[in-house]
């Protein structure tokens, strides 16, 4: 049996890289050849954002596993805008090979 990894895209309304976080896993599991489910997930509220261990939006986790590497240690739990620290600069995207290197373990 073929296992499809669940990715789910956490992200409060109107968040400007909710979307492009939604293409940018839909692009990289179709580049791999992953049949990924792709969920988005909204945090409406602070209490939300702490149950969830919600890092800011947008928050990518496949299969329960947040893709930024180190994000499991991470306790900074609130509702607000994720900036990613990635080897070219700030950014409100993780990279791709973050997103691709979690696909690939799922």
């Amino acid at each position: 049996m073929l296992l499809v990894p669940l990715v789910e895209v956490l992200s409060f309304r109107g968040c400007p890289h909710a979307e492009p976080a939604v293409a940018l896993v839909r692009e990289t599991a179709r580049e791999l050849g992953v049949a990924a489910t792709v969920s988005l997930v909204e945090v409406a509220d602070p209490e939300t954002a702490i149950r969830l261990r919600f890092l800011g939006s947008p928050t990518i986790r496949v299969d329960g596993h947040d893709v930024e590497p180190g994000a499991e240690r991470r306790e900074d739990f609130a509702l607000g805008c994720r900036i990613y620290r990635t080897r070219d600069g700030q950014s409100g995207l993780p990279t791709r090979e973050w997103v691709r290197a979690a696909l690939a373990r799922a």
